[in-house]
């Protein structure tokens, strides 16, 4: 048994603040080390007693709802050393019966019920433990606990408790050993005063509502993560099987219908050869294998535009070069090509480069059949993650606002470029050439669900070169 002042532990949870109020509160209340010794209870202790044990009691406080507590102090010792708890939580322990241990559990007692709970242990001869409390209430009440035969001895079979606020109904009762004051262990008059236990205030970070939200949120962003996970991975696989099944189809349209056509022409041109020149039969098989010539190109565009190894920049730069080269070779056109020479492998999917090729086939189109040029130039710029292309020849120009609406070659290009989020520009005037600039991103835009943003992208944007252009243009629409 050793000697020594009681130690106070750490109370991990929000403690209430004591309230000022103006009752008058008992001498043994106010005044901490008071030696009226009146509110002490008697020595008690298990019914049998032995050498290295250890008895746990445990008893019930309760403090009304309808007021505050003001004052509250807790004297108490145990033979050889005891372990005082409130609520679960450690208040102080020491080893030196002789003497008393004050504690002021003011801040720590709130409106409610409490559980007192008391670990003692014996190490050899007597044992015995003494307590005495008084609470003093805002209403000028006074509430007295005792160590008596009301406190409950505890299993030790039972875990937690500490924390207990109900008895279990194989819980004894304590025994009486001595009144306080008596022998074996006498008068005990010197008290140890242990420091006031400060509230600790808990961060929110370390409350119980912050740390299931905490995982809360954890859990959902976890399943959320793992659903597009699981959908990246899901379009991962059908984009692969997409393009195994463009190189297939490419192929197979290579190797089977491409074959049939090329026998197609061969067997057209023998047969051609087999008829006098200027007979009509010859002239209707020269119309077939041409056609059939034109099927065979129009294929050979088809399957470049399938084949996923042509899915790049670079790939359809040098696809649109040689397409307008070849297309303006039996024209009096020239070609000069303005491209830039280090043009990247950027991936160009399908959707874009299709859209594209269809919208520069338009613009040559319409520059052999109506320009009268000479020259044309083909600009290629790869700038701001955009791509732009312009078709210019020097030909004789027009009036775009006295072009015939009934063709739909301008409206049609402005339209593929709106579906694929590019824009489309076209500068003309009379004798000045016509200059036609495409616009595209490098990467699939969003589509527009807007029907007014829809209608209003597809129409071509188109300047006009005067105003006195746009005054004959309403002149002409109102005649």
């Amino acid at each position: 048994m050793g000697a020594g002042s009681a130690r106070a532990a750490d109370t991990p949870a929000v403690l209430a603040g004591v309230s000022n109020s103006s009752v008058q509160i008992p001498d043994s209340l106010a005044q901490r080390g008071s030696t009226n010794f009146n509110d002490m209870g008697s020595w008690i202790w298990e019914t049998n007693t032995f050498d290295r044990q250890t008895v746990r009691f445990w008893k019930l406080l309760e403090i009304p709802y309808s007021t505050k507590v003001t004052c509250a102090r807790l004297r108490i010792t145990g033979d050889n050393e005891y372990t005082l708890f409130l609520d679960g939580r450690e208040l102080g322990r020491d080893a030196e019966w002789r003497h008393l241990y004050e504690y002021d559990i003011t801040p720590l007692l709130t409106p409610g019920k409490h559980g007192l709970g008391v670990a003692v242990y014996n190490s050899f001869n007597e044992a015995g433990m003494v307590l005495g409390m008084r609470v003093g209430l805002e209403n000028g009440q006074v509430i007295e606990v005792k160590s008596d035969e009301t406190w409950l001895i505890v299993s030790e079979k039972v875990r937690g408790w500490e924390k207990r606020l109900e008895p279990e109904g194989s819980w004894r009762k304590a025994k009486i050993l001595a009144a306080f004051g008596e022998q074996p262990w006498g008068v005990l008059d010197y008290i140890e005063l242990v420091p006031p236990l400060q509230p600790v205030i808990i961060p929110f970070w370390q409350r119980g509502w912050f740390q299931i939200t905490l995982l809360t949120v954890c859990g959902v962003v976890s399943l959320i993560s793992f659903w597009l996970t699981t959908q990246l991975m899901v379009h991962k696989k059908e984009k692969e099987l997409l393009l195994r099944e463009r190189g297939r189809i490419a192929r197979d349209i290579h190797d089977d219908l491409g074959l049939r056509v090329t026998q197609l022409v061969l067997q057209g041109e023998v047969a051609q050869s087999e008829w006098p020149a200027g007979s009509e039969t010859r002239a209707q098989l020269d119309t077939m294998c041409e056609e059939a010539r034109e099927a065979l190109r129009a294929m050979d565009e088809v399957l470049w535009a399938i084949n996923p190894r042509r899915d790049t920049l670079r790939e359809f730069v040098t696809y649109v070069c040689g397409y307008a080269q070849k297309f303006l070779k039996s024209t009096p056109i020239q070609c000069v090509l303005d491209v830039d020479s280090g043009m990247s492998s950027t991936a160009f999917d399908l959707p874009l480069r299709r859209t594209l090729l269809l919208a520069v086939k338009e613009a040559l189109n319409n520059a052999v059949k109506h320009s009268q040029a000479t020259e044309l130039h083909l600009k290629i710029r790869c700038q701001n993650k955009q791509l732009l292309l312009v078709v210019a020849d020097n030909g004789k120009g027009f009036d775009p606002a006295l072009a015939n609406p009934e063709r739909n070659g301008l409206t049609n290009m402005a339209q593929r470029m709106t579906e694929v989020g590019g824009s489309f520009h076209l500068t003309s005037q009379p004798g000045a050439g016509c200059r036609v600039e495409f616009n595209i991103p490098l990467t699939q835009a969003r589509p527009s669900f807007s029907w007014w943003t829809r209608r209003w992208r597809a129409k071509p944007q188109i300047k006009p070169s005067s105003r006195k252009t746009a005054a004959r243009a309403a002149d002409t629409k109102e005649t």
